[in-house]
C-alpha cells in the first residue's frame, strides 16, 4: 500500500509499509457534540464484547448494549447453522446488588464498566452456562432457558468459573478457595486459613495491575486438583488512602508495594479436590520473585510456572511432578540486560511431547518449539516484525495460528505457520486492512473475526482455517440506521507516516486535518500522546477514544499522534532506549514530532497543545515542563509524577531500584522541572484513584503554588483511573475543549 498524499512520509527507512490510502465514510454531515460522544446507542454500533464459540460449534455467543443504555449488557446468541440471532440471557432475570470491594476493584484492573451480564463460562458439553452477577452465581439451562441461583452461601463470590468437564464451580469468597459440586450441590472450602494479610486463590494488586494475570488458581485438566497461590502481605506497606466522594471522605487501607519497598511473599500450592490435602512447591530460597504465569501440562500430573526475578532481568518456565513437589525442572531461560516481557504464549502441544513458547530473545517477539526437555527444536516464526500472540493451534492439520505485524506494525493479521516446517510456510489468513482480533472454536480451525479499522466500526464475522467468510455476525453496516450514519461524512481519516528519531529508529505518527480544511489557513494543534510501554495509538483501527479527536478536527484544531521511542510493538531496541531513564527519549521524540509538524506550511507552530493520560499525563507534564518552547499548552490526566509513588512491578521493569538508580529516578521525576514552568496547564485527576494515586498530582499542584505559578486543575469526586461515566466524562471533556480554546484561539 502506498500513501494517497506525498507529505504523509519522511525519511521513509522503516521496513514496515505504514502508508494507507483511507477514503471518508458516506453519511450525514452532522457536526459531533460531546454529549453525543458519550450518549446511547454507541456511535460504533453494538459493538459486542466478550465473543466465544460454544464447545460443540453451533452458536456464536456475546455481550451486547443495549440502545437505551450502551453500557448495560445482556448475553446474546447466533445461530451457526439458520444465522437467526436473539438474546439469550435477559440480565434483567438476574438479581441486581452491590459489589463486593474486591470484585470492585478487580474490575478496574481489567477495565471493565458496565451492568447486566459482565461475564460468562460456557460448559464442556454446551449444555449449560455459568453467569458471575453482583457477587452471586448463576446456571443458565441452553434446553430450558431456565436460570438458576446456586447456592453458594453468605458473602461476595469473586473470580468464579467452571471446572473443565463442568462438574463443579470455583470460586474465591473471603479470600478462600471453594468448591460447589454441581450434581451434589456439596459446597467445600479448599483454604480455611484466608484472613487480614493472608490471601488464598487470589492476584495480588501487581500481578492484576501489571503482570495480567487475574486469577489466582487454576484447575488440572482432569478436575483432580487445583493449583493455587498463598499471598501474605504483611510486609507491604499500608496506606491509608483518603478516597474523596462528593458526600464524603471514604478511609481505605491499601497495601501498595511502592517502588523499592516489599513485595507480597507468595507460595505456589496444589490442593487434592477430594481429600483437601495441599502439597507446596518449592519456589527456591529467594522469596522476593514474582511468579506471573502458572499452567497445567496436558497429563494433569505436572504444573508449570514461571518464576521472576525481583529486577526482571531472568524468566524462567520451569515444571514439577505435582508428587514430588521439590524436584523442579527448568526448561527455557530468558535472560535481558533491561527487562524479560511477560506474555500468555505458553503452549503444550497435546499429541507431541513439545510446547510452543514465545521469545524476544533475536530483539523482535517470536514463536519457537521446544521439547520437553528444554531443547530447542525450530524457531518457528522470525523477522524484523513481531508476532502478538498465538490463537490456535491444529495439531491434527500441523498448523499454528497466530496473529501478528508481518505486513505492518500499525495493523494486526492473522497468520498461520507449519509446526513442521517453520517461517518458511507462513501464510497470512486475514485479508482486509486493519485490525483482526481471532477467537477459535475449542476443537477446530473456525474462528471469529473481529474487526475495525479508521473507516469501519467493529465487525464479527465468521471464517474457516482459510479465512473465508461463513457467516456475518454483526456486519455492523454505516448505513442509515446507522448510529454513526448522521456524523460521518465529517469524520476524517488521518496520514501515516514516520520520521526519525536522533537514533536513526522510525517513529510512526498519525496526523488528521482539521474540517473543513483549507490550505492557505495556519491551525492550531493538539498532540495526543500515551507514549509509555506496552501500549501504541498510531494503528489503523477503531477506538472510541478517537471520538474526541474527530471533535476537536470539527472544532478547527489537527490532531497529531507520534508513537515514541518505549512503546510497543517495534522489538526490544525500540523500547528499551527508556531503560533507567524514562521521561527523556520520550521527550525528545514528541520534540522531533512538533519540528515536522512545523515543517508544513497549514500548521501554526506557535500553538501547539500536548495532551494525555496515565502515562500520557506523565508526558504531557513532562514535555511542556522540558520543552516549554515547544508547546503553548498542556492537559495532563492522572499523571505519574514521581515514580518512587508508583508501583514496583512497573516502575522497577523500566527504572530499576530506586536504590541504585537514584539519579534516574532523580530525573524522571516531573518536580524538577517544575522551575521550567511558564503557563498554559490544565492538570485533573479522580479523587479515588487507587492505581496512580491521588498524591502524584497534589505534589505537583503545591510544587506550582509554591513556584508561584498558575495553572488550572480540576479534581473529580470518586473517579477511578478510568474516569468512568457519562457525567464525568462529559464535564471532563467540555473542560478540556474550553480550555484548548482559551490557550490556543
Amino acid at each position: 500500500m502506498t500513501s494517497t498524499n506525498p507529505t504523509s512520509t519522511t525519511n521513509n527507512t522503516s521496513s514496515f509499509n505504514t502508508t494507507l490510502p483511507l477514503k471518508g465514510l458516506a453519511g450525514g454531515n452532522q457536526p459531533l457534540t460531546i454529549e453525543r460522544i458519550h450518549a446511547s446507542p454507541a456511535l460504533a454500533g453494538a459493538s459486542p464484547r466478550g465473543l466465544s464459540l460454544s464447545p460443540d460449534g453451533k452458536r456464536v455467543t456475546y455481550l451486547a448494549g443495549r440502545d437505551s443504555d450502551q453500557n448495560f449488557y445482556d448475553l446474546w446468541q447466533m445461530d451457526i447453522v439458520s444465522g437467526k440471532r436473539s438474546r439469550l440471557i435477559d440480565a434483567d432475570k438476574l438479581v441486581a446488588g452491590e459489589l463486593s470491594d474486591e470484585e470492585k476493584a478487580r474490575r478496574e484492573r481489567q477495565r471493565i464498566y458496565g451492568q447486566g451480564i459482565m461475564e460468562y463460562f460456557w460448559a464442556d458439553d454446551s449444555q449449560s452456562i455459568l453467569i458471575p452477577a453482583s457477587g452471586q452465581l448463576y446456571l443458565f439451562d441452553v434446553n430450558t432457558a431456565a436460570v438458576n441461583l446456586l447456592d453458594t452461601g453468605d458473602g461476595f463470590v469473586t473470580d468464579a468459573r467452571l471446572s473443565p468437564k463442568a462438574n463443579y464451580v470455583s470460586f474465591v469468597r473471603d479470600q478462600n478457595l471453594f468448591i460447589l459440586q454441581l450434581a451434589t450441590k456439596q459446597l467445600t472450602a479448599l483454604t480455611l486459613d484466608g484472613k487480614g494479610p493472608i490471601k488464598n486463590a487470589m492476584a495480588e494488586f501487581v500481578a492484576q495491575e501489571e503482570m495480567d494475570r487475574m486469577t489466582g488458581y487454576w484447575w488440572s485438566p482432569d478436575e483432580s486438583h487445583i493449583a493455587f497461590t498463598r499471598i501474605d502481605e504483611s510486609g507491604v506497606e499500608l496506606v491509608t488512602r483518603n478516597e474523596i466522594y462528593a458526600d464524603g471522605i471514604k478511609l481505605t487501607e491499601q497495601r501498595y508495594p511502592y517502588a523499592g519497598k516489599p513485595n507480597v511473599i507468595i507460595e505456589l500450592g496444589v490442593v487434592n479436590v477430594s481429600d483437601k490435602q495441599t502439597r507446596w512447591i518449592d519456589l527456591g530460597k529467594d522469596k522476593d520473585i514474582y511468579l506471573p504465569r502458572v499452567k497445567w501440562l496436558p497429563d494433569s500430573q505436572h504444573l508449570s510456572f514461571q518464576w521472576q526475578s525481583r529486577d526482571q532481568q531472568a524468566l524462567d518456565l520451569r515444571v514439577v511432578d505435582i508428587h514430588h513437589p521439590t524436584k523442579i525442572d527448568t526448561i527455557v531461560t530468558e535472560r535481558s540486560q533491561a527487562w524479560v516481557n511477560l506474555h500468555n504464549d505458553l503452549h503444550f502441544l497435546k499429541q507431541q511431547p513439545a510446547l510452543v513458547w514465545a521469545s524476544e530473545r533475536d530483539g523482535f517477539n517470536h514463536l519457537y518449539l521446544f521439547d520437553l526437555t528444554g531443547k530447542l527444536v525450530r524457531q518457528l516464526t522470525q523477522g524484523n516484525w513481531v508476532v502478538d500472540k498465538v490463537e490456535y493451534i491444529d495439531e491434527q492439520q500441523g498448523w499454528l495460528y497466530f496473529s501478528g505485524r508481518k505486513d505492518s506494525v500499525v495493523e494486526r493479521h492473522l497468520y498461520r505457520v507449519n509446526l513442521a516446517t517453520g517461517s518458511d510456510s507462513i501464510e497470512r489468513i486475514s485479508q482486509r486492512s486493519g485490525m483482526h482480533d481471532s477467537v477459535f472454536a475449542e476443537n477446530k480451525p473456525v474462528y471469529l473475526d473481529y474487526f475495525s479499522s479508521l473507516q469501519q466500526p467493529p465487525q464479527i464475522s465468521l471464517h474457516d482455517q482459510n479465512g473465508k467468510n461463513l457467516a456475518w455476525v454483526d456486519k455492523n453496516e454505516v448505513n442509515a440506521a446507522h448510529p454513526l450514519y448522521d456524523f460521518a461524512r465529517m469524520w476524517q481519516m488521518p496520514e501515516f507516516g514516520h520520521i526519525k528519531a536522533d537514533d536513526g529508529q522510525a517513529l510512526q505518527y498519525r496526523l488528521f486535518k482539521p474540517v473543513p480544511f483549507d490550505s492557505n489557513k495556519k491551525y492550531p494543534v493538539v498532540v495526543r500522546v500515551y507514549g509509555g510501554p506496552h501500549a501504541q495509538l498510531v494503528v489503523n483501527a477503531w477506538s472510541e477514544a478517537d471520538y474526541f479527536t474527530q471533535y476537536l478536527l470539527q472544532q478547527g484544531y489537527a490532531v497529531f499522534q507520534l508513537d515514541n521511542r518505549g512503546s510497543a510493538h517495534r522489538g526490544t531496541q525500540f523500547e528499551h532506549v527508556i531503560y533507567k531513564n524514562m521521561g527523556d527519549a520520550e521527550v525528545r521524540d514528541q520534540k522531533a514530532g512538533v519540528d515536522y509538524l512545523r515543517s508544513l506550511p497549514f500548521i501554526d507552530g506557535d500553538n501547539v497543545a500536548i495532551y494525555g493520560h496515565s502515562y500520557g499525563g506523565y508526558m504531557a507534564l513532562m514535555s511542556q515542563f522540558k520543552a516549554p518552547d515547544y508547546f503553548k499548552a498542556a492537559i495532563s490526566g492522572a499523571p505519574v509524577t514521581d515514580w518512587r509513588l508508583y508501583d514496583s512491578h512497573y516502575t522497577e521493569r523500566y527504572m530499576g531500584n530506586p536504590e541504585t538508580n537514584k539519579q534516574g529516578y532523580d530525573t524522571g521525576s516531573v518536580l524538577p522541572y517544575v522551575k521550567n514552568y511558564q503557563s498554559g496547564l490544565l492538570m485533573y485527576h479522580g479523587m479515588a484513584d487507587d492505581n496512580v494515586l491521588f498524591e502524584n498530582s497534589t505534589r505537583v499542584y503545591k510544587a506550582l503554588q509554591d513556584e508561584g505559578k498558575l495553572f488550572q486543575m480540576i479534581d473529580y469526586p470518586g473517579s477511578k483511573h478510568s474516569m468512568r461515566g457519562e457525567k464525568v466524562r462529559n464535564h471532563l471533556y467540555k473542560s478540556l475543549a474550553a480550555f484548548l480554546d482559551s490557550q490556543l484561539k
